[in-house]
């Protein structure tokens, strides 16, 4: 097999958002933090320290069940205005040693540092450096994979984390890769896994020595998938304009709502949310999704496209309220949990439409400074009224 560059660097921040809330708060340093719903909560875990995680704890866990694993875990609520400034602090970080860079999410990222030897050093020196600079700046741990393609680099910083560095080489790959499971390659979820077991593939190396014919033949698509990347085969490139799907928000009640004016108050709050963190990554999105789960877990999705992409807070807001009152069938209901997404996103600023509208242009003012002041002071520093009426 021809030798390849080592040019892609996949860096991954451990237990991202407990770890911000330690550094914030030494105190709980060595403690079992999670970072969700209240233990009594129908919340769920968003994040959790590797203290916690040795009880079972793990991210996306009701946190119900959190509690009862870790009796001893303090809970926190989530902060994301704070995690969006830490975010880009990461960020800026990565883009120092190179432009391109592929945000994931707010604590992951590819970098492809192909050209940057004569500053930096190879591709593993850049990644020890990236690793060096988290925790010495920012007080936080990372997990950096090295390899020489998208998909190799970010299962091998997986590999052995917390504060992973692991490095493979194509000369290498088959000794690492084949002895791991199924559910490393991408696109292999927990029922896919079941199906690949069942047709007699448990591990990467048995996908590989399949052969494609014979893969194709049993599983179609996903045998052509799973069988390339087996083979470690990844032809995506790291493109600096992450193009995401959409940014959401979305909270599950103690008690379930009902009544249009209480379940517009607790809307408000999501589409702040939403629309900082469209801010923060400088996108703006045309369609605004409205989720809704009733008392008997029955979940409808339903939107509205805009004339104009917007980040703007108070039309997301409208939006989703709009969407609410007319066509979610909530009057009278008994709602579980609300939630927002903002999908098409394009660089804010992008199309013409209502642009150079003097009402948005001053909407547009107001959230800067609104998301401004609640990163130097806090999320309670500014407001809504709205949030604030009784019910």
């Amino acid at each position: 097999m021809a030798p390849a560059p080592l040019h892609i660097l996949h860096v991954d921040m451990d237990a991202f958002y407990a770890a911000v809330e330690v550094r914030d708060n030494p105190a709980l340093r060595g403690k079992p933090v999670i970072v969700g719903g209240p233990a009594r909560s129908r919340g769920v875990v968003c994040s959790a320290t590797y203290e916690a995680r040795a009880f079972g704890v793990r991210s996306a866990m009701p946190s119900a069940q959190a509690a009862r694993l870790c009796p001893q875990g303090i809970f926190i609520n989530g902060r994301m205005d704070r995690y969006l400034e830490v975010s880009r602090d990461v960020m800026a970080i990565f883009r120092s040693f190179t432009p391109l860079v592929q945000p994931l999410s707010l604590d992951e990222a590819f970098l492809d540092v192909a050209g940057v030897e004569r500053l930096f050093g190879d591709a593993p020196a850049v990644g020890r450096r990236v690793k060096a600079r988290i925790r010495e700046e920012l007080g936080l741990v990372a997990s950096v994979g090295v390899s020489f393609n998208m998909f190799i680099a970010k299962l091998a910083s997986d590999l052995e984390k917390p504060d992973g560095f692991v490095v493979i080489r194509r000369e290498e790959m088959e000794k690492r890769l084949d002895p791991l499971p199924v559910s490393k390659l991408w696109g292999v979820g927990p029922k896919t896994d079941v199906e690949l077991e069942r047709a007699g593939y448990r591990t990467i190396g048995d996908v590989r020595r399949a052969g494609h014919e014979t893969l194709v033949r049993k599983l179609g698509g996903l045998g052509a998938h799973i069988g390339a990347l087996a083979r470690g085969e990844d032809v995506r490139r790291v493109e600096p304009f992450w193009d995401a799907k959409s940014i959401g928000s979305e909270r599950t009640f103690e008690r379930d709502l009902s009544g249009l004016d209480a379940l517009e108050r607790e809307l408000l709050p999501l589409a702040e949310d939403v629309g900082s963190r469209a801010r923060a990554d400088a996108v703006a999105g045309r369609t605004v999704q409205l989720k809704v789960r009733f008392h008997d877990f029955r979940t409808i999705t339903r939107s509205r496209t805009l004339e104009s992409p917007t980040d703007i807070t108070r039309e997301i807001y409208e939006t989703a309220r709009g969407l609410l009152r007319d066509r979610a069938g909530a009057k009278g209901a008994r709602i579980r949990l609300l939630g927002i997404q903002l999908q098409q996103l394009a660089p804010a600023g992008a199309g013409q439409g209502l642009l150079f509208d003097q009402d948005r242009k001053r909407e547009r003012r107001l959230d800067a400074a609104i998301d401004a002041l609640r990163q130097k002071l806090g999320d309670e520093a500014v407001v809504r009224a709205r949030t604030r009426e009784k019910r």
